[in-house]
């Protein structure tokens, strides 16, 4: 008896499948899947694509550079490239090798727990969440004080 496989296509992975650990549920939005211990299905899958053999797929760079949480812009800045270079590699799926092993040891750096790689990613985070904060300040009978709005680009 054949085991029915799930595919897993999360951010558009093309060749992933389950076992198990999932179950199918019935929600307001219709039927969805919901997943067990997530994170490390996903540390797995990213184990996995660090590890294969032959090029990445567009949707696999695109999956650990996500799962490195760096933005395209943040991984352009890492890689002395251009932001519109890392689109196209995504959109295109021409990833050209060198990218390709970069984020694969950027990725195994980080989970190895490098902690040059985890401040240099963790920074190029922040310096991109800065882009979209506004820190605003006033005046009190107490003296100055600020705060960070999110999600506001700044002027």
């Amino acid at each position: 008896m054949r085991t029915k496989l799930h595919r897993f296509d999360d951010a558009g992975l093309r060749n992933v499948w389950l076992v198990n650990g999932y179950r199918i549920v019935d929600t307001p939005y219709g039927r969805g899947v919901a997943y067990r211990d997530l994170e490390g299905l996903t540390q797995t899958i990213c184990k996995s694509l660090v590890r294969q053999t032959g090029r990445l797929h567009r949707t696999e760079f695109r999956y650990l550079r996500l799962h490195l949480r760096l933005s395209q812009k943040a991984l352009a800045k890492l890689l002395e490239n251009g932001e519109q270079s890392v689109a196209n590699w995504e959109k295109s799926g021409r990833v050209p090798l060198w990218a390709d092993k970069h984020i694969r040891i950027l990725w195994q750096a980080a989970q190895q727990g490098d902690e040059t790689v985890r401040r240099v990613v963790g920074r190029l985070n922040d310096v991109e969440r800065l882009l979209n904060q506004r820190i605003v300040v006033e005046e009190t009978a107490k003296g100055w004080r600020s705060r960070v709005e999110d999600g506001v680009p700044a002027r």
